[in-house]
């Protein structure tokens, strides 16, 4: 068994965990990064990346089919072999040299292997053929091991070989049929995509779809698969799950039918990768979330921090990277030491998790959001004015598509006058997103907004009809 020391260990190459690791070296730290699948994650291999390269086929079809024009230019559908091969090029066919190649650029010792807390400042990397390394931080050690897909305690299930997020990204094999058990991100996101590809599709969401949005966005999403020929059923439950002889899953539900299909996607949820990491080494619990203060750090420790997914605080890549910002650096800070800021908004501190985290779901239409809903504004507290709009009526839209269906939503203190949260459901309005976030987080005062002109004609513009029902 060798031993290596290093200022900082993170477990995990993943986004969050490379993002950790450069940051800590740029601030003049030794660091080894620990990862026992690919360089990249999930996100680059399995999630957003795939996901979304699979998704953009269909997308891009539905939008040229909404214009005069390129429409009648439209001969056929998805064709799925060649979805498929984009979605391999974009995840480099699962090989992460590339990706390897960038740590080396960035001074970053990688050691391949299944990292494990071993004891204070110390971590165990076991490799592929048994071998072990430990790890000695100076500074810290920071877990960025992310999420697993959630099996839910259904009868059956497990038996039933379900595919997860993983086996629905990575598919070489596309279903005639498929089943999808839950009705959030991973499992809208996918039923878009697989009714693109002609498969059958049913949707069981007890709840309905998108639950931690508007009402107004789910239901919008809802219609466009009902349209699309998916089955979205909701007010039901599982009870059991077989895979029978044929081959086929069949889905027993609450309200006495049954659901059958070549294929199950469990979407329920995710659970932290902290099972097998020996937290219990340090006085953790396997297989529990990591909470950490704003700058990262696991409460009661002084060397261990948890960031990105694992932590639970916000499970989105996008801030986990920026968590990750945060943590690298305050860690370079605090082993250096230099002055930490940790005031709101501070150079060290994950502030905007609290109160503007932006999402984009891309299904058809796709929805953005940032901030409160009214709901969540309400519950915490809050005077707020609710400004609806129509994105039909915004002169942009009708230049964007023929048949152009989307509403936004702006939810705003009253009594300090600010943006607290928006939501915009339509096509293309990812990139309404942005402004949103920045006006949150920069708290512009909505009488400072009216000097914020968008462009004529985009769908930017409501904005200004947003300003017009506030009133001056």
């Amino acid at each position: 068994m060798s031993t290596r020391e290093y200022d900082l260990v993170v477990i995990g190459a993943g986004p969050v965990g490379e993002n950790v690791a450069d940051r800590a070296v740029q601030g003049g730290l030794s660091v080894a990064i620990v990862e026992s699948e690919l360089v990249g994650g999930e996100c680059s291999y399995w999630a957003c990346m795939p996901s979304k390269a699979l998704l953009r086929a269909g997308s891009a079809l539905r939008a040229a089919r909404d214009v005069g024009g390129a429409a009648q230019a439209v001969t056929g559908q998805v064709d799925v072999a060649a979805t498929l091969k984009r979605r391999d090029a974009i995840v480099h066919e699962w090989n992460d040299a590339s990706q390897v190649e960038w740590l080396q650029s960035a001074g970053i010792d990688l050691v391949r292997g299944h990292g494990r807390l071993s004891g204070e400042r110390q971590v165990t990397v076991t490799d592929a053929d048994g071998r072990a390394t430990v790890l000695v931080a100076r500074h810290a050690v920071a877990v960025s091991t992310g999420t697993a897909a959630l099996l839910p305690d259904i009868p059956g299930l497990r038996d039933a070989r379900p595919w997860t997020s993983r086996e629905a990204t990575g598919v070489r094999d596309v279903p005639a049929s498929l089943a999808i058990l839950g009705g959030g991100v991973v499992g809208s996101e996918m039923a878009t995509l697989f009714a693109s590809f002609g498969t059958a599709v049913t949707v069981i969401a007890r709840s309905g779809l998108l639950g931690g949005v508007e009402a107004f966005a789910g239901e919008a999403v809802k219609q466009a698969l009902t349209d699309a020929g998916a089955d979205v059923r909701t007010g039901v439950e599982v009870e059991s799950v077989e895979r029978i002889a044929s081959g086929d899953v069949v889905l027993s539900l609450s309200d006495g039918s049954e659901v059958r299909a070549a294929e199950l996607l469990v979407a329920t949820g995710r659970v932290p990768r902290s099972q097998d990491l020996g937290v219990d080494a340090v006085g953790l619990e396997p297989g529990a979330w990591l909470d950490v203060d704003d700058t990262l750090r696991v409460r009661g420790f002084d060397w261990l921090y948890a960031v990105g997914d694992v932590n639970h605080r916000v499970l989105l890549t996008h801030q986990g990277k920026y968590q990750a910002r945060a943590a690298g650096d305050v860690i370079a800070a605090r082993a250096l030491g230099r002055a930490v800021d940790e005031a709101p908004w501070g150079a060290h501190v994950a502030t905007a998790d609290h109160s503007a985290v932006p999402q984009v779901v891309f299904t058809d239409p796709e929805v953005a959001a940032v901030g409160h809903t009214e709901a969540s504004a309400r519950a915490a507290g809050i005077g707020i004015r609710v400004l609806d709009y129509d994105l039909s009526w915004v002169a942009g839209a009708s230049t964007h598509a023929d048949h152009y269906r989307g509403q936004a939503r702006a939810i705003v203190d009253e009594e300090r006058r600010v943006l607290i949260g928006a939501t915009f459901v339509g096509p293309d309005v990812a990139e309404l997103l942005h402004a949103a976030t920045i006006a949150i987080v920069g708290e512009v005062p909505i009488d400072r907004l009216w000097h914020a002109v968008p462009s004529y004609p985009t769908l930017s513009e409501v904005w200004l009809r947003w300003l017009e029902a506030w009133g001056r």
